[in-house]
């Protein structure tokens, strides 16, 4: 009688457990696809792993937001004095610390969220060994959050060239694209680290060293006009780093030239860098939750 009461107070108009939808979460095979629509559908998620980026980053800091100028800003006087002054190197007729600075404002942003982004899946270990999510919104929520340290550095920039009365012309409206670039670059190179860092934990100690000899390998301290034999500054173009540090110079100061081959080599080993470690992150993502 009382089972029969207990049947009777069931509500009405449940749904038949044969017709609800079954979702089943697999591993992927082959190389599979990059998985962009499930990203979308993640967004949400996305947004709060980077506004969770920023957010520790300048949660119990001393100088907060300055540190996103400090860094690029020091650099700045280091080359000034000693590449500048004692060196003498040419800086193309630009003022040297607009010169220093303008290459640093991006530079700085493309090795800070390099090193972040390449550790972004160890450091998420619990969160990827506990709960399902696209594990590609980890490196992007990383690299997507230094935009803020960015845009506090090029405010100081824009300071820096009202002060030196440098004044920007129509080249400014290709300005979008070099950092649109330079985002590409930074996320492409952090895709092959940051699931390369899941399998070999060393690569974590190499990645400081690849920073280090990639800022020399870059215009930073020195012109790319410097290098006059064509094959060598072709070989040197290659590094897309100079196409973007070189166009950002040329769209916001106004140069006359544009390092056309650069730039051009510089878009295209950017998103074959973006593209290829996004399948090659995709492609062994599924071990992660294993052996991270």
């Amino acid at each position: 009688m009382a089972q029969r009461q207990f049947d009777q107070s069931l509500p009405t108009g449940l749904p038949n457990v044969d017709d609800l939808p079954i979702v089943r979460i697999e591993a992927s095979t082959g190389w599979g696809k990059l998985g962009l629509g499930e990203l979308w559908e993640y967004r949400e998620l996305l947004y709060f792993l980077t506004w969770r980026d920023i957010l520790v980053r300048y949660k119990q800091t001393i100088l907060g937001a300055a540190w996103a100028i400090l860094q690029p800003f020091m650099t700045m006087v280091v080359f000034t004095l000693f590449f500048g002054k004692l060196a003498n190197l040419s800086t193309d007729g630009i003022p040297g610390p607009i010169f220093y600075f303008s290459g640093l404002v991006i530079w700085t942003f493309f090795s800070t969220r390099l090193n972040l982004a390449a550790n972004s899946m160890v450091n998420s270990a619990n969160m990827i060994k506990k709960i399902y999510f696209p594990r590609l919104a980890l490196p992007i929520a990383t690299v997507v959050g230094g935009v803020v340290d960015f845009a506090i550095a090029f405010a100081v920039l824009l300071a820096m060239m009202l002060y030196y009365g440098i004044m920007p012309t129509l080249n400014v409206v290709w300005l979008p694209f070099f950092v649109i670039l330079a985002i590409a670059a930074t996320l492409g190179v952090s895709l092959w680290l940051a699931a390369m860092n899941v399998q070999f934990r060393d690569i974590r100690y190499t990645v400081p060293f690849i920073t280090q000899f990639w800022l020399f390998a870059t215009p930073l301290a020195y012109p790319t006009s410097l290098i006059e034999d064509p094959f060598y500054r072709l070989l040197y173009a290659l590094n897309p780093m100079v196409g973007v540090v070189d166009g950002f110079r040329w769209a916001l100061l106004g140069l006359d030239d544009a390092p056309t081959v650069s730039i051009l080599l510089a878009t295209a080993i950017s998103f074959i860098l973006l593209f290829s470690g996004a399948y090659y992150f995709r492609r062994i993502e599924k071990t992660f939750a294993d052996v991270v």
